[in-house]
């Protein structure tokens, strides 16, 4: 056996569980990010034998009946969908999912809700959520989800306060064993990819790698945003207001990151007069995040829009074809576990 053929079996071993769970060639799980993880660059994930994610955020069934429709037209690959738990119309999206016989469900965004979990599973579908901590870990594994990701805060979007490899260390050898886990938040080169794989991860997750990939329908100055930016510029959103359950955001940083401290003011002064309760409060947060991020997605304002990205956007430095982006990946991490015994 050539060494770059050892690289290659010792990978498609490590990553076996994790492919087979999917049904991908390999384990690589593209993050769902609203706006980004859409019918193109879904389908050109799981094409290319990763695994794509459709991100529903906040869209309404009739619109996720359509984006599912419209990606079985551009792959007959299997494919996910994320659906976050404190969507209103939660149980319809998650009957639109079984309508179309979506293979796995993403739940993310908090615990699943009572009935959620049991509505996924009976419909056949595999159910993978997010665990941010061990004790939660075993919690979501007891309750009978199929897997977990771990991300930890170098992601962009919503993150949690504890780093990828820290939370890999406490969880992967606690859990692997009994649930595919898959590592998440600040993946750019597949040498980290082997490394995770080595300490008993299922497979990856990567979001920020994939923004800039030819068929992904972010708008050119999005992409511009991102080949530009180093990895201190995907900076954490701050907290105006302890009241205000704001889960931080990473982005890069612009006029918008100011913006979004204005918000929080604005929601907080009504929470001080009574106008709104704590739940609308977080409501209306989420929407305003929904609706930056369209504005830099979809319409190409960089300034006051809001430019999502994971600490991993210094290794994205040009646009290519998602199929490149899978084997550039896959040719690091062999090459990395070529090195390595056994």
């Amino acid at each position: 056996m050539t060494d770059s053929s050892i690289g290659r079996e010792r990978l498609a071993r490590r990553m076996a569980r994790g492919a087979q769970f999917l049904g991908s060639d390999v384990a690589i799980l593209c993050g769902a990010m609203s706006w980004v993880s859409e019918r193109n660059l879904v389908a050109a994930i799981s094409n290319a034998g990763g695994f794509g994610l459709i991100a529903c955020g906040a869209m309404s069934p009739e619109l996720l009946d359509a984006e599912i429709a419209g990606t079985k037209a551009l792959t007959g690959r299997p494919f996910g969908v994320n659906l976050i738990t404190m969507h209103p119309q939660l149980f319809d999206l998650i009957e639109v999912c079984a309508r179309h016989r979506v293979s796995h469900v993403v739940l993310a965004g908090g615990l699943p809700p009572a009935g959620s979990l049991d509505a996924i599973k009976g419909n056949g579908a595999k159910l993978i959520c997010f665990a941010p901590a061990l004790a939660l870990a075993k919690k979501l594994i007891r309750s009978g989800v199929d897997a977990l990701v771990i991300e930890g805060m170098e992601a962009g979007g919503h993150i949690g306060p504890v780093s990828t490899s820290v939370l890999a260390q406490e969880i992967l050898p606690e859990v692997a064993a009994d649930v595919p886990v898959f590592v998440a938040g600040g993946i750019g080169r597949g040498e980290a990819i082997a490394g995770y794989l080595d300490m008993g991860a299922a497979g990856v997750q990567l979001g920020t790698r994939f923004v800039c990939a030819a068929e992904s329908i972010a708008h050119p100055n999005f992409k511009k945003a991102f080949l530009r930016a180093s990895a201190r510029d995907a900076v954490a959103s701050v907290q105006v207001d302890p009241r205000l359950p704001v889960i931080p955001v990473r982005a890069l940083k612009n006029a918008g990151t100011e913006l979004f401290t204005a918000k929080q003011r604005e929601v907080a002064q009504a929470l001080d007069e009574g106008g709104i309760e704590m739940a609308e409060a977080q409501l209306q947060i989420e929407h305003y995040w929904a609706g930056a991020l369209r504005r830099a997605v979809i319409d190409g304002d960089v300034e006051h829009g809001s430019l999502m990205a994971g600490q991993s956007v210094g290794m994205v430095t040009r646009e290519e074809p998602v199929a490149e982006i899978v084997a550039t990946l896959m040719v690091e991490a062999a090459h990395a576990l070529e090195k390595r015994a056994g």
